[in-house]
Parts: structure tokens; C-alpha cells; sequence
């Protein structure tokens, strides 16, 4: 949930002119001292770091030359064939994504991989109509704050971006009605649970009417993103609504296509992507991979399988990550309420999961507090990423990713931040 946050101090807005002129010669001493430092942070991108890594190091031996490499269906995985992965590793994500083993493809460590492939299916051979390569003045629907790469795929293939703004349920669904009722609109992004970067997961009734769409184009499709779907960080954790049940009860079975990975599970250059759908569009996407590939990296799927032989035992691999995650964004979510609580000058998500924390500055700040951070030696993601062709038109927006430093360095990170934060804001109130 996106978190508005108050207490009682006064407020940047409050003070007068002369106030604020000392408050920002204060502060700027403060970053001054900072730079320095010569620090050298990196919250840019939501990297798992060392201390989540290790929690994997038994995939590397879980397989020795001595091991039977044949998987539960007969499969020979040092040999060409199963084209559609392994029947363990559909049988794993069936639990995660709910959607039956019999519609899941496995493929290798990228679930972005497939979802590029699938666009250029579209593209190329269309997905349930006319390619879209023939459709001139190809639409797709972005809610945002999203997910840059997401955006990119969909913009490297001449769509154009509609922005549809992000609220505390999901994406704006009046919104997403109206923009449907143009058949040029072939489909809309989503990362439905502890949405990146705003942590929100989509509420009951935005499910439901995501589901309930009625598109002008018959080919249009929800790419269902589920990267962060069993990524708690509390037990408090967000409940999801089933996107294939409520499909099918509306009459929209083959409208979602469905991805998640065990990129931030396991390994992220070595994991497994999964994709699924209707029994119509598992087939349709099979049909591709028969001239694409002659079968994806099995011994590494099987390895997987051993290392997670039921739900059970994933879901104690994610209660260990949750234990590194936790004190990281708690560090971070601490100094923002010691530091910028009640000054009126921003406001930040607090996420029961995933891998973000999405920090809204004052309007036509941001790139302004990304450039303090570069110059004190604290990389971010750059700002307006979060945003179609990476332009916020606030100027507000800053996703933060925890994950990757260690607990010191975020503490360092987030009190750079802060400080970065009240000097651009103090900069253009003082103007």
C-alpha cells in the first residue's frame, strides 16, 4: 500500500524565507560531509546480493556425474528434447502461479526473455488475430510506476505507450475500460503482486475486472508479470486473486498470459522462467518454439527439481530470503521516517513483499536528487524510468531497490538519499 506519511513538525511549506535558507545551509554542509566520503553505493537495480546468494550455493552440488539425469517422465536432460521443460518444474509452478501443470512452459533463467518472445510472436505470426506488425497504430497499456523493461520490450516493437497511473488497487481501471474500446490496443503490462516499484498488489475488484475486460480486439492479452508472487517479507503477506479462474468465469479464458522465474528464488543468471495460459495459448506458443528450440537447459531444470522437490521446501528457501531482505528495507523505511516524516516533502510505499520501495519527491525534483546522489557517489535508478519512453511528467517519482548492499551500506544509502531529498527540495523552495 502506498503510504502517506505525517507527524508533527513543522513542515518545508511552513517555514519563511530566512528559515529555510539556514535549513538549507545546514543541510548542504550535511551532504557536503557525505561526498566526502567517497562512498561507493549501487541501489539501481533490484539485484539480489551476496548474503541471498549463498542460499543456493547446494544447486551447485546438488548434481555430480554419478546421478541418474533422467527426469520423472523418462527424459534424458543431457539430450535434445522436451521441448516444454520438465514435467517437476510444472508441477513446482503450478502451486506458485495456480494454473495447471498441463499449461505451463519452461524455459531458461529469463522470464523477460520470454516475454520479449512472445511480443515478437505477436509481431510476427499474431496472438489470436492479424499480426501485429500489420496493425499500423499498435497500442499497449503501461501502468506506472512500472517496470522500465517491460516498457522497452513493447517500445523496441513500435508500440505506442499509453500511460495508465498506478493506484493504491492497481492500475486506474476506468482507465483501462475506456482505453480497451480501441481495437489498436493489444494489451496491458502488469506485475500484479508487490508491484514493481510500488509495492501495491492488485485488490479483488481489480482483478476481477481486469478479467472482465471486453476489448475491441479480440487479440488482446493481460501480460500477468508474477515475478514477486511468493516474495513476502512479513508474515502480513498481500493475497492475490487467481487471474485464470477469474478469466475463465468471465468468459476470458485465453486472455492472460502468466510469467514468474526463480530468478530472485535461486540463482538470477541460472534460474528457470515458466510461462502459461489457456490450453489455446500454450499451444500457440509451442507452435513457435518447435522451429525455435529443440529443448531448453534441462540438467539445470532438474537440478532445481531436486533442490525443491515440493512447494514446502521453496517456500522455507523464500522464508530465508525474507530473513536477509527484511532488516534491508526496514533500514531504509526507518531513516525516511526519522529523517523525512512530516516535512511534507515526500511520500514512500511500505510493501509487505517484492523487491522495491517507491519514493515520491516534490514535483519536479527527482532528477535532481538523482544527480546529488551520483555526485556523493549513490547510483539510482534513473529517474523517470518508472515511466513510458523514461519521462515521469511529475518529475517525482525514484524507485529504490534494497537488495543488493549490504545492511551498512544501505544505511549509508538511505541517509544519502534523505539528505539528497531535503536539499533539492529546500534548493527550489529557497528559489
Amino acid at each position: 500500500m502506498f503510504v502517506k506519511v505525517v507527524r508533527t513538525v513543522k513542515k518545508y511549506f511552513e517555514l519563511s524565507k530566512e528559515e529555510l535558507t539556514s535549513e538549507f545551509e545546514n543541510v548542504k554542509k550535511k551532504y557536503d560531509e557525505l561526498c566526502a566520503l567517497g562512498l561507493n553505493l549501487n541501489m539501481a537495480r533490484g539485484k539480489p546480493g551476496n548474503d541471498d546468494l549463498v542460499l543456493s550455493h547446494k544447486l551447485l552440488d546438488i548434481l555430480t556425474s554419478k546421478d541418474n539425469l533422467v527426469g520423472k517422465d523418462g527424459i534424458d536432460c543431457r539430450n535434445y528434447g522436451g521441448m516444454d521443460g520438465l514435467t517437476e518444474i510444472k508441477e513446482l509452478f503450478s502451486q506458485v502461479i495456480e494454473v495447471p501443470a498441463e499449461n505451463i512452459i519452461v524455459g531458461g533463467n529469463s522470464s523477460l526473455t520470454m516475454m520479449f518472445d512472445t511480443i515478437a510472436q505477436g509481431m510476427v505470426s499474431g496472438l489470436g488475430d492479424e499480426p501485429w506488425l500489420n496493425v499500423k497504430d499498435r497500442k499497449f497499456l503501461c501502468p506506472c510506476p512500472g517496470y522500465d523493461r517491460h516498457f522497452g520490450i513493447t517500445q523496441h516493437f513500435g508500440f505506442e505507450l499509453i500511460s495508465i497511473p498506478m493506484t493504491e488497487n492497481g492500475p486506474d481501471m476506468d482507465m483501462v475500460e475506456e482505453y480497451v474500446k480501441d481495437k489498436s490496443v493489444k494489451g496491458i503490462w502488469c506485475v500484479p503482486k508487490y508491484s514493481n516499484p510500488t509495492g501495491i498488489t492488485y485488490s479483488d475488484e481489480t482483478v476481477k475486472r481486469l478479467a472482465g475486460l471486453k476489448p475491441a480486439a479480440k487479440d488482446f492479452h493481460i501480460f500477468w508479470d508474477n515475478a514477486y508472487v511468493i516474495h513476502d517479507l512479513y508474515e502480513n503477506s498481500d493475497k492475490l486473486l487467481n487471474i485464470t479462474e477469474e478469466c475463465e468465469k468471465a468468459g476470458n479464458p485465453d486472455m492472460p498470459i502468466i510469467f514468474a522465474s526463480t530468478s530472485k528464488i535461486t540463482f538470477p543468471g541460472a534460474g528457470v522462467a515458466v510461462e502459461a495460459g489457456s490450453k489455446t495459448i500454450v499451444d500457440m506458443l509451442k507452435a513457435r518454439i518447435t522451429y525455435q528450440s529443440i529443448g531448453p537447459d534441462k540438467i539445470n531444470q532438474l537440478r532445481h527439481a531436486k533442490m525443491f522437490p515440493d512447494f514446502e521446501a521453496l517456500k522455507e528457501q523464500m522464508k530465508k530470503h525474507a530473513d536477509v531482505l527484511r532488516p534491508k528495507f526496514d533500514a531504509v523505511l526507518e531513516e525516511f521516517r526519522n529523517s523525512l516524516e512530516g516535512l511534507g516533502i515526500a511520500s514512500w510505499s511500505k510493501p509487505n513483499g517484492g523487491y522495491f520501495i517507491s519514493l515520491d519527491v516534490l514535483d519536479g525534483c527527482a532528477k535532481r536528487v538523482g544527480e546529488l546522489c551520483k555526485n556523493a557517489g549513490l547510483v539510482l535508478t534513473t529517474p523517470g524510468a518508472t515511466f513510458p519512453y523514461g519521462k515521469d511528467p511529475d518529475d517525482k517519482n525514484l524507485r529504490i531497490a534494497p537488495s543488493y548492499p549490504d545492511i551498512q551500506q544501505i544505511k549509508q544509502a538511505a541517509n544519502l538519499l534523505s539528505v539528497a531529498v531535503k536539499y533539492a527540495s529546500l534548493e527550489k523552495l529557497v528559489k
